[in-house]
Formats: C-alpha cells, sequence, structure tokens
C-alpha cells in the first residue's frame, strides 16, 4: 500500500516540499534518540571534532566553538548509518524510504546521510541555500528527507523553506572567487520574507526537493533539536560532482534496481568547492571548536 496520498505527492511537487508524521517507527525512533544521548554524552568529554573518522579522514562529529562538560556543542554527525545499525535501517528501510520512493522511483539509490543538532545553547544556524549547489547531478530527482529526532516548533530552531523556490532560479553559493556556502545576504533577506516554518513531532520528516532554498535559525529554547537527514537520489541521477560527505554505503540501491542510464536534463550547473573541515558549518563561517593548546 502506498504511504503518501495523491493529495501530498501533488502537494510536494507544488511546494517542494512535504511535512508527514510517523515516517519511522516508535521503535526505530526510540532507538536513533538512544543513539544521539550517548553521542552527546560522549562529546562532553571532548574541546575539539572527534572520531572514528569518515573514510575521508575527517572527524566525524563536529562541535561548536565553545564546549563544555555542562552544554556539550555537539552539532553534526557526518554519516551515522556508518556507524550505527538504528541510522543505517533507518535510512534503508523505514515508511521515511518508501515515501520517498513513491516521490521519484521506482529505483533510488543513497547519496549520503548526517545529523544536524542544536542542543540549548547552540548558536548554530543554517544560513539559506538549495541543496543542488552542494550536490548537482544530472538530473534534480532528488530528495532530501529531514528526519524530526525531537519535536521542533517556533523555539528551538525550525527548518524554514520557500514554497516553490524548487521551480525558480538557482542561487550561487559563491562570493567572486569564494565558495561561501550560502546565498547573498540581499538574496537570503528575500527568501526570509517568503519562507514558512516546518514544525511536527518527533518521529515526522521533511521531504524536501533537492532545489528547494531553505535555512534555519539558533535555537532559542529550552530543548533540543534534531534532524537525521538523508539525501536520495533516482537511480539515473549521476553525481557532477565529489560528495561532500561520502559514505560507505554511497551509491546503494535502497528501493528498485540499478539504472543501466544517466538521465539528462538540460542545465547550467555552477560546481561546489567541497568543504576540507568536519562539517558545512564551517563553510558558512561558524567555527569549530578548537583543542586547548
Amino acid at each position: 500500500m502506498a504511504v503518501l496520498t495523491e493529495a501530498q505527492k501533488q502537494a510536494f511537487w507544488r511546494d517542494g516540499f512535504l511535512v508527514v508524521e510517523n515516517a519511522v517507527s516508535p521503535g526505530q525512533l526510540a532507538a536513533l534518540r538512544a543513539e544521539i544521548a550517548s553521542w552527546v554524552e560522549q562529546s562532553r568529554g571532548h574541546t575539539a571534532p572527534f572520531g572514528p573518522p569518515t573514510i575521508d579522514g575527517r572527524p566525524r562529529f563536529d562541535m561548536g566553538a565553545e564546549p563544555s562538560a555542562d552544554k556539550p556543542a555537539l552539532r553534526r554527525i557526518n554519516n551515522p548509518s556508518d556507524i550505527s545499525p538504528a541510522y543505517l535501517t533507518a535510512m534503508r528501510d523505514s515508511d521515511m524510504t518508501e515515501m520517498v520512493a513513491e516521490l521519484i522511483g521506482p529505483d533510488v539509490k543513497f547519496h549520503h546521510c548526517k545529523i544536524n543538532l542544536k542542543l540549548t545553547g547552540a548558536k548554530t544556524e543554517v544560513l539559506y541555500h538549495q541543496d543542488f549547489a552542494y550536490t548537482p547531478h544530472t538530473n534534480d530527482d532528488i530528495v532530501t528527507a529531514l528526519l524530526f529526532l525531537d519535536d521542533i516548533d517556533a523555539t528551538n530552531g525550525a527548518l524554514t523553506v520557500v514554497p516553490g523556490s524548487h521551480k525558480g532560479p538557482m542561487h550561487s553559493l559563491f562570493d567572486g572567487e569564494r565558495f561561501t556556502g550560502a546565498v547573498a545576504a540581499e538574496t537570503e533577506a528575500a527568501l526570509l520574507a517568503q519562507s514558512i516554518p516546518c514544525y511536527g513531532a518527533a518521529g515526522a520528516v521533511c521531504l524536501m526537493h533537492t532545489k528547494l532554498a531553505h535555512g534555519s535559525a539558533a535555537n532559542a529554547g529550552d530543548k533540543p533539536r534534531g534532524l537525521y537527514i538523508c539525501v536520495y537520489t533516482a537511480a539515473d541521477a549521476i553525481p557532477l560532482a565529489r560528495n561532500p560527505m561520502p559514505s560507505t554505503h554511497e551509491g546503494a540501491i535502497v528501493r528498485g534496481k540499478p539504472s543501466r542510464f544517466a538521465r539528462l536534463t538540460e542545465t547550467r550547473v555552477e560546481l561546489p568547492q567541497q568543504p576540507k573541515t568536519a562539517s558545512f558549518f564551517t563553510v558558512q563561517g561558524q567555527e569549530s571548536a578548537k583543542a586547548a593548546e
């Protein structure tokens, strides 16, 4: 049976995003939250990004600039599906996966995943951008699934999106020759004026088209905000740039079968510069923690 209704599918393609409740089972959600709690606890003993490293040698866990045992600053886990059976299962075998297949399937492959955390008191924000500018492909049948690991409301740094912006222009993430990972300030101001927030209970998912403009403010509340972010592509969408977050599962077919052909969409694509640090937050100008000298 289909997970999404026809009305929901139409809303996704019209607006470029869709929020759906109960995208994973209660047991899956509990396992994901327990893993997060253990990683946050582990981060209390670190004052800089730490491992185990990703397959390109970067620290898997990234922290904001002011960590302490009392206020942990863990903000990013790169490709948790590489190290956690719970996150691998949610990525490959959940209602979230089925929803993506119903939008861009039947043949779907995995690109990468990460967790973005905004713990209480964290200053982490996400400046406006479109994901396709980070991960350009031969076509744009690409969905970013943002699974809510916590209840998200107006207080704790919710994702904000610009409905319909996936049908508009691709905005540059360069300032001259420098890759900033974010749109220009005047462009962001215009996008923010059209943006709406995505709220929901833990276990909901925001399915987002790869060209949808989006961002989020810092957590100003008293509860954490975590997102498990999985990027899926149609099997015939072929990368035009190196994966900014390579994974041992990159290219795995999660629904259907591999494609013999690449499907090409005629367009002009600005190629990104790949981060060398633990996360893209540093690309956007937000420092990572540094070990004491």
